[in-house]
């Protein structure tokens, strides 16, 4: 085990903003893992556990030891049915993990191409995009338990999925390491054009095979979202809210034009609706509003990005400005995507 004190976590989260580990050790191998988590009982200090840091954004130093996953390795076993089961690390890289599965006929991902992070923070986060939710293609998360380093296997039920939501963001959270993600892909190509902005891509061609998808997807996210290796960011900083069709239905007397997307709802419960938080925030006139070297990107209003050198005040006051001034004009509350750190695990 690599033990390190004292180390910089500014080029271990997408924002780059600058913050400190008093300890540090990136995990490569299970055996490591117990070792950290030995010494961190030993020490009966807190405990964090990064993928990519692309979804984070430090408030500060952490007081205790952050652990980055770097465990790899992929599995394609036994088809069934036209289906199969791909078992993937939790310290794989998401995009690259989709890109295999593609290049080896295993069909269902390709929507969720270029997200960043890694295959770990996908249960985390429910990420989803262009009309898929991770949590459709899962069928396991094998978890270390971070006080006791016992490995449990929870089914997709017993993940509690729902919008950017998960058990390891409530009863789990900062309490399970994530070790390996168990999807359920198919054999046959399988084409999800639901999104908007995909029908509008392939308007005028024939229906596409799924590494079509695959190059629309990472063409529309090149041309709207920014590398976060040249600009700091971490992606989409709220949550699409969702509101009761009621109040989408007033909502449109004064904003004839605000999209909505519906969302199933079940018996007996009041019609719901998603509204872009992208379009909320660019109506409000807030496309470009700056905190210090904090800013609403230019081209993207879901996206908070780092000039260069933004402190973790800037990037939340102008998050809060945000919030603020959506819910002045629309009455409705924004939820960040992000999650703010450092939360902790402590030693028993």
């Amino acid at each position: 085990m690599n033990l390190e004190r004292n180390v910089s976590l500014k080029s271990f989260n997408t924002f780059g903003v600058d913050a400190s580990a008093q300890y540090f050790c990136e995990i490569d191998s299970l055996a490591t893992l117990r070792e950290a988590l030995n010494f961190r009982r030993q020490e009966g200090m807190s405990c964090l556990v990064l993928g990519g840091g692309s979804n984070v954004l430090f408030t500060g130093d952490y007081p205790g030891l952050v652990l980055v996953n770097r465990l790899k390795g992929i599995r394609i076993n036994a088809a069934v049915a036209g289906k199969v089961l791909v078992t993937a690390a939790a310290g794989e890289n998401w995009h690259d993990f989709v890109k295999y599965c593609l290049e080896h006929g295993c069909y269902g991902l390709e929507n969720l191409a270029l997200i960043p992070g890694c295959v770990g923070a996908a249960p985390i986060q429910n990420i989803g995009a262009y009309g898929v939710e991770v949590s459709q293609l899962i069928r396991f998360v094998k978890v270390k338990d971070l006080r006791t380093a016992n490995i449990d296997v929870l089914s997709a039920a017993e993940c509690a999925f729902a919008y950017r939501d998960s058990v390891f963001k409530h009863e789990l959270d900062a309490r399970k390491c994530i070790i390996e993600v168990g999807f359920v892909l198919s054999q046959s190509p399988v084409v999800k054009l639901s999104y908007p902005a995909l029908q509008d891509y392939f308007a005028d061609q024939e229906t596409p095979d799924p590494q079509q998808v695959f190059d629309a997807v990472c063409a529309i996210r090149r041309s709207k979202l920014p590398d976060p290796a040249v600009l700091g960011n971490a992606g989409s900083f709220f949550k699409n809210p969702v509101i009761s069709a009621a109040q989408f239905e007033s909502l449109l007397v004064k904003y004839p034009a605000m999209p909505s997307y519906s969302i199933e709802s079940r018996d007996n419960e009041p019609k719901q609706v998603k509204v872009p938080a992208a379009w909320l925030i660019d109506k409000a006139g807030l496309k470009g509003a700056k905190q210090g070297a904090a800013a609403v990107h230019d081209q993207q209003a879901l996206v908070i990005v780092n000039k260069g050198g933004a402190s973790a005040h800037d990037i939340i006051t102008l998050a809060q400005h945000i919030m603020a001034r959506v819910e002045q004009l629309y009455d409705i509350r924004l939820e960040p995507e992000v999650q703010w750190l450092p939360k902790a695990v402590t030693a028993e």
